[in-house]
């Protein structure tokens, strides 16, 4: 496993993250959840990624459960806060009210003292956004986050928090966390050039495009049981990619990803690791196999022509903005 340094700060994450979105506390068992932990921490794997609405707390008790045979300074946790978790009108967004108390509920589910990084689910239009760096400087003072990020905001969002947190002198944000894989490319625009400028590091979920960029899901032919796509709390966060158009494209990707000499997810995850913004890639697993496929792509440099073809197949479909 190779590391890279998250953003313009001085600690250094795995190329290679897990994740628990639409995976642990839900659809994959306890002992399922942690056996791929386990076998991602044996791999070299520090960085663990979750978040306080995944199944409503569950998936963080699952991942505080798991890690709880290692040294706390051996790995690198990450949890999110914004979306509901009660009916109250102040059980959600970014109030100083709910990141304090989700932050202190975040670290009694995960059994710990500290986050490595404590992360902006999204951004909050109805808070003002002083108040929320505020508060997120105060956890950070107190020493139960030791650094900031945000996921899926804007380069404008991410520039005027950045100036807001200068003018006021807080802690300012080190990563952002997008949705990046070789169809959706929504980022490269205006997110990658200004983090590039302010050492904001991409820490990118769903690389694999929902398991499209697998392979396991073939044009004309229905998702198999069992599969993401087959469930319907998980299929609605891949409408964009469940056509046939681009299934077709990423059946093109098999010979690419054959004379390379690689599986089709460490292509995928091979291309986002291409780009230096990307600090870690957040893979999901139900299995350990899974894991140590995945794991593989790291350090895997794709030559020139490889990323030629790879446009060529996908150029139909890939997603910009």
């Amino acid at each position: 496993m190779e590391y890279r340094r998250l953003g313009g700060s001085g600690v250094k994450v795995s190329e290679i993250s897990l994740g628990s979105w639409l995976t642990y506390g839900g659809s994959v068992a306890e002992q399922q959840a942690t056996d791929c932990i386990h076998k991602a921490y044996e791999l070299g794997i520090n960085f663990f990624d979750t978040a306080n609405v995944y199944v409503r707390g569950a998936a963080e008790e699952i991942v505080g459960n798991a890690l709880k045979g290692f040294d706390r300074d051996s790995y690198f946790l990450a949890t999110k806060v914004y979306f509901p978790m009660g009916e109250g009108p102040n059980d959600r967004g970014l109030s100083r009210k709910h990141i304090t108390e989700q932050c202190h509920a975040s670290l009694r589910r995960l059994g710990v003292d500290y986050v490595d990084l404590y992360q902006c689910h999204r951004y909050d239009e109805g808070t003002p956004l002083e108040e929320t760096l505020r508060a997120l400087d105060d956890l950070v003072r107190q020493g139960k986050v030791l650094y900031v990020g945000v996921s899926e905001w804007t380069a404008e969002q991410i520039g005027e928090a950045l100036r807001i947190a200068k003018e006021m002198n807080l802690d300012r944000i080190v990563s952002n966390q997008p949705r990046y894989n070789m169809i959706q490319r929504n980022i490269e625009a205006e997110v990658v050039p200004l983090s590039e400028r302010e050492g904001v590091g991409q820490v990118v979920f769903s690389p694999l495009a929902q398991g499209v960029l697998t392979g396991k899901y073939r044009p004309g032919q229905a998702p198999e049981e069992g599969t993401r796509a087959a469930d319907p709390e998980s299929s609605r966060f891949m409408r964009q990619l469940m056509n046939e158009e681009v299934l077709s494209a990423a059946e093109g990707l098999r010979a690419v990803a054959s004379d390379a000499g690689l599986t089709m997810p460490q292509l995928a995850l091979a291309w986002v690791l291409r780009q230096p913004n990307v600090s870690s890639a957040i893979i999901g697993a139900s299995r350990p196999g899974q894991v140590e496929d995945n794991a593989a792509a790291s350090g895997v440099e794709l030559p020139p022509e490889a990323l030629d073809r790879i446009d060529e197949v996908l150029a139909g479909v890939i997603q910009r903005n």
